[in-house]
């Protein structure tokens, strides 16, 4: 399980050191593990604040929230609760953030760096400020951008397939959460309410379905790849014969006419 200090926590859950201190004051949030005056904080802690975030987005009060973890936590064990918001908040890869200088950037993407292409980076979060350098949440996706731009397309044009991309899989992984969520409150909490021992059974089934989410659509993206992949292939093989045959016509043509000139002067008085 992933460790955050507090600071780091703040960040990734889009709030400010301030309010975890708020929340755990009011009961929110959970005390995080002591080493020496260090605070380690969890996945779990990180879940914990992302819904407090989404329900003070839709107008609950801090009194709302506390009555809903209160009912959680008498409704279930304290180790229940924990585990569904792990289940949920737990990275769902393996990958390791990295951190690059602007000087690598420049280095990797000669050339291009532009104020412009640096703010995209930013907005998309492919990068993020962190003092004098930048984090990288994920140096795959870096390291495919890169490998783009060696095979000689333009950062801005990767840049536009990065927003293109991140959008359809967004919508893709709302839709597929939406059903699924739904499904499960329906099967597991037909009160509307998760208590007891359907909090530890929904943690279970949310273990099991996260890797199947992420098989099917590596699936799915292969054999999509995969056809338009041969029909791109298929159409520039056709655009060679027509280019060909065209090429084949003209020739033929251009010896029809040479022929015919030389038959022309052969019949001319001398």
């Amino acid at each position: 399980m992933a460790e955050y200090r507090i600071d780091e926590l703040a960040r990734l859950a889009d709030t400010t050191v301030r309010n975890v201190r708020v929340y755990q004051d009011r009961g929110l949030l959970s005390p995080p593990r002591r080493e020496g005056r260090v605070g380690i904080y969890t996945e779990a802690h990180l879940a914990r604040l992302r819904l407090i975030g989404q329900l003070l987005k839709r107008g609950y009060t801090f009194a709302n929230i506390r009555e809903l973890v209160s009912v959680w936590e008498r409704g279930g064990s304290l180790t229940d609760v924990l585990g569904l918001e792990s289940a949920v908040g737990d990275p769902w890869t393996d990958e390791i953030a990295g951190h690059i200088t602007m000087a690598e950037l420049r280095e990797t993407f000669p050339g291009q760096v532009t104020p412009v292409a640096l703010a995209r980076a930013l907005q998309a979060g492919l990068i993020e400020r962190e003092g004098n350098r930048f984090r990288v949440p994920s140096p795959r996706l870096l390291h495919a951008g890169a490998e783009l731009v060696r095979a000689g397309i333009p950062l801005t044009t990767v840049l536009d397939i990065s927003e293109q991309l991140q959008r359809r899989i967004d919508t893709a992984a709302r839709d597929l959460v939406g059903t699924v969520s739904e499904h499960i409150i329906a099967t597991h909490a037909p009160d509307g309410m998760l208590k007891g021992e359907q909090i530890a059974e929904v943690a279970a089934l949310t273990r099991r379905l996260r890797p199947l989410a992420q098989i099917a659509v590596d699936a799915m993206l292969v054999q999509s790849m995969s056809r338009y992949l041969h029909e791109a292939l298929g159409e520039h093989f056709a655009e060679v014969l027509e280019h060909l045959r065209r090429e084949a016509e003209n020739a033929e043509s251009d010896t029809d006419t040479d022929t015919g000139t030389d038959s022309d002067r052969e019949g001319l008085p001398a």
